[in-house]
């Protein structure tokens, strides 16, 4: 049998870097959306995980307190999703599998208050699959 070099992993967004085998949410400014005070819940679970939110003018509400944190009430302004794109090497130069013509799952932010759907932001959390990763972060904003 033949043996086949694949490409190395595809690099991850600016917004991330890896440690210890994780992905790591660096610093993200986020412009609150609540009117007076508030601060912004960074909530972590492993998969499978369960979230209680529903669309309430645009916006992803908490409508159930979840074992990580959340709160109802607090909204859902940042996930972890798992999107198609080009593979690239550490090196800059695209992979074997661009060339055959495969794109690759990569991971990034997701901001929901600029979904343009609600099946955007249910897409979002749903590509947190045990296939491409063990873990979930999300970023919540919370009265104060």
């Amino acid at each position: 049998t033949g043996h086949y070099m694949l490409p190395p992993p595809p690099l991850l967004p600016p917004t991330y870097r890896r440690h210890r085998h994780q992905y790591e949410p660096v610093p993200v400014k986020l412009k609150p959306i609540l009117e007076g005070s508030s601060k912004a819940i960074i909530v972590k679970y492993t998969l499978p995980f369960g979230l209680d939110v529903e669309n309430r003018d645009g916006k992803a509400v908490v409508t159930k307190d979840g074992a990580g944190g959340e709160k109802v009430g607090d909204i859902l302004r940042l996930t972890t999703h798992w999107y198609m794109g080009e593979a690239i090497s550490n090196n800059g130069i695209a992979g074997f599998a661009n060339f055959a013509g495969a794109p690759a799952w990569k991971i990034g932010l997701f901001e929901v208050d600029k979904a343009k759907t609600w099946n955007e932001v249910v897409e979002a959390l749903t590509s947190n699959v045990p296939q491409r990763t063990d873990v979930v972060t999300m970023v919540f904003e919370r009265a104060t």
